[in-house]
């Protein structure tokens, strides 16, 4: 139950009593909103650190923003990233072709660079690294497509 005085909603939501303690308060949604309300993240902080303070945040979630999938799109149809375009061009693939494909691509092309094949040759194993990066790069996407029902 909410720890707010006559409140009888589910206290769902903890608050610490204090500051460094593991003590809580256990509120409802509407009263974490009200006990939230005056708290400043920046107190305390002149601007030059509140500023700092601020741009240190956003530089260290940045990636996350920049990481989500549909934010990498390149060129193409739109719906692939620019990593897959990039692997689509190690196998030597069209930016509008099917899994299927790819996976015929990636058979071939591993199998002329393998090294087994190429013995002593350091070029085709680092073409073959390259294939097997591009691949997995592109089966993790039709993974996910497939997962997602997209």
């Amino acid at each position: 139950m909410c720890d707010r005085h006559n409140c009888g909603e589910a206290g769902n939501c903890p608050a610490p009593k204090s500051p460094n303690s593991p003590d809580r308060w256990y509120f409802c949604e509407k009263h974490a909103a009200e006990y939230n309300q005056g708290w400043d993240y920046f107190a305390g902080l002149d601007k030059e650190e509140a500023a700092a303070r601020a741009a240190e945040e956003q530089r260290d979630s940045s990636g996350y923003r920049e990481s989500a999938f549909h934010g990498w799109t390149g060129s193409g149809d739109g719906s692939r990233s620019r990593d897959e375009m990039r692997a689509l061009d190690v196998l030597e693939c069209d930016a509008h072709v099917e899994f299927d494909e790819i996976k015929k691509a990636y058979r071939r092309l591993a199998k002329a660079n393998h090294p087994d094949t190429n013995q002593n040759d350091k070029d085709a194993a680092l073409r073959f690294q390259a294939i097997q990066a591009a691949y997995a790069v592109l089966r993790t996407a039709e993974e996910r497509k497939t997962w997602k029902g997209v």
